[in-house]
């Protein structure tokens, strides 16, 4: 049989759909690209916002219309946030949870033999350990994302995930050993790091995020070791220090702002204010050459005033941000921000992630632009139409005209940008 994966979200959301294809592999499943030839559709769901859910249902009965005799399976974060919806999706065949991941052949094959409708999701659980199948292989070429941790304890105002992912669970480095030798093995040369609350790594155990970086570089044919998203208030001196010791770590943090307004990010339940996360910037950028900071910015709020809103863009010019994700506030229920009062108007959250992006947009075009003129590392992705593509250590785009198709890292000039990229010339 064919399955195909449709993957909504984070690169946890990525790592667990690898995984589960290489189980559906392993029982004899063809895994497959092509959505218009497959007998099972696997929608790995993402709950962030209410448009990652509107996706979400699109995609179900999408699949459904166009393959009336397919299966149709939903897992992921919205069935394990919101069972009760999820499982009003009549065209989903299957549901379940992203905590019964592993069980996905189990469930497939119990619904070829019974041909009646599974739902069954189970509930995360305090105490529960880390679960999930360890992949060998990754849809990237030469980068591999590797989960080392699930859930939050953070329970920011505005969040659902903590409902969706449970707990703080960490990945044994033992068991993290291996799947890095398994990555290893088969050609991958950077290893990003990834975990819904990542900088919680080894939480309650004797290590922390720069044992597991310290692994991974450890592995001869591992050229860079990067992390996922982080929270600034998990970076302790004592984690930069650990870091910058290790030469194959990549110096690019994307560390979750959320608001540069101390008034939101009190209301937002956020464990920092504006100058605690100034003072970290100023030390990773102490503490590591060619450094790059990106970050996540929410506008309208509920309650954030214009002068909120002002100061919380004033804070981004100020820490010059090489790169911002903005996006206006999403309502999700079950969370204290759903019940705020003083929502702000569609309009003007629109309006306001429009300013936003314009000022991150300018301030992203001055750092593209201050790259030029200088050589540079770049692990090579991709190469079509004469251009190579790839990135720099500190996750910088880079294009490189070229007549062949080169691999590995390779050392370019930067000549010039181009949109979003910067243009490299191979030395």
């Amino acid at each position: 049989m064919k399955a195909a994966f449709y993957t909504l979200g984070c690169k946890v959301n990525q790592y667990e759909s690898q995984a589960m294809a290489q189980s559906l592999e392993s029982h004899g499943f063809v895994i497959t690209d092509n959505s218009d030839d497959a007998d099972i559709y696997v929608i790995n769901s993402c709950t962030v916002t209410a448009e990652s859910d509107r996706k979400t249902r699109q995609a179900v009965r999408r699949f459904k219309k166009l393959h009336p005799d397919s299966i149709v399976i939903l897992t992921g974060c919205m069935p394990q946030a919101f069972p009760e919806i999820s499982g009003k999706l009549d065209e989903a065949d299957i549901v379940i949870g992203n905590k019964s991941n592993r069980l996905l052949f189990d469930y497939i094959n119990q619904y070829i033999n019974n041909r009646g409708r599974i739902f069954a999701v189970d509930e995360h659980k305090t105490g529960d350990a880390f679960a999930g199948d360890c992949i060998s292989n990754f849809r990237e070429r030469t980068r591999a994302s590797v989960k080392i941790e699930d859930g939050c304890n953070r329970f920011c105002s505005y969040c659902i995930i903590p409902y969706a992912r449970g707990r703080v669970r960490s990945k044994p480095l033992e068991e993290l050993k291996n799947e890095l030798a398994s990555l290893e093995k088969n050609g991958f040369s950077e290893i990003v790091l990834v975990g819904i609350n990542l900088s919680a790594y080894g939480m309650g155990y004797d290590y922390n995020i720069v044992d597991a970086v310290r692994l991974a570089a450890s592995f001869d044919g591992i050229k860079r070791v990067r992390l996922g998203s982080l929270e600034p208030d998990h970076i302790t001196d004592e984690i930069i220090n650990g870091l910058s010791a290790i030469p194959e770590f990549c110096p690019q943090f994307h560390i979750s702002l959320q608001s540069g307004c101390d008034n939101t990010l009190k209301r937002m339940n956020r464990h920092y204010d504006s100058t605690e996360y100034f003072e970290l910037c100023q030390k990773l950028r102490h503490a590591f050459d060619d450094t790059t900071i990106t970050t996540d910015i929410m506008v309208g709020f509920p309650g954030e005033t214009e002068e909120d809103f002002i100061a919380s863009l004033d804070f981004a010019k100020k820490v010059g941000f090489e790169k911002v994700h903005v996006f206006p506030y999403s309502v999700r229920p079950g969370t204290p921000a759903a019940k705020m009062t003083n929502q702000v108007e569609k309009a003007e959250k629109e309006r306001r992630a429009a300013v936003m992006s314009e000022t991150c947009d300018r301030i992203r075009a001055d750092f593209l632009n201050s790259q030029i003129g200088k050589e540079i590392d770049v692990l090579i992705e991709e190469y079509h139409d004469g251009y190579a593509q790839g990135y720099t250590a500190n996750y910088t785009p880079v294009k490189i005209t070229c007549d062949c198709n080169i691999h590995g890292i390779v050392n370019v000039k930067i000549i010039g940008v181009d949109d979003d990229y910067c243009i490299g010339k191979l030395l």
